[in-house]
């Protein structure tokens, strides 16, 4: 039965979903880290910026998507995008 449930379309968003979490948990703080040096001053900004010039920071930006992989994600942005606006237009036109 389990074996049958992994190869669900369903179980596959699921797990997509869960990775672009965990994903998105990791990246919100080095962005915000960026964003406070950047608030305090110029100096600190490089400081940051040159330690993302590790190759374990630089390896870590190899990781993307490519390709059709890329397009997907693109076109799934636009369509959250385009839903999130006819919400909005409909909340307000109500």
């Amino acid at each position: 039965m389990m074996r049958r449930a992994r190869n669900h379309p369903a179980w596959w968003a699921f797990l997509v979903h869960r990775l672009s979490g965990v994903a998105l948990a990791l990246f919100l703080p080095a962005h915000f880290l960026a964003l406070g040096t950047a608030l305090q001053g110029e100096a600190r900004l490089d400081a940051f910026l040159r330690w993302t010039e590790q190759p374990a920071v630089i390896a870590a930006e190899w990781l993307g998507w490519r390709g059709r992989g890329a397009d997907l994600s693109i076109a799934a942005i636009g369509l959250a995008l385009a839903v999130l606006g006819l919400r909005a237009v409909a909340a307000v036109a109500a």
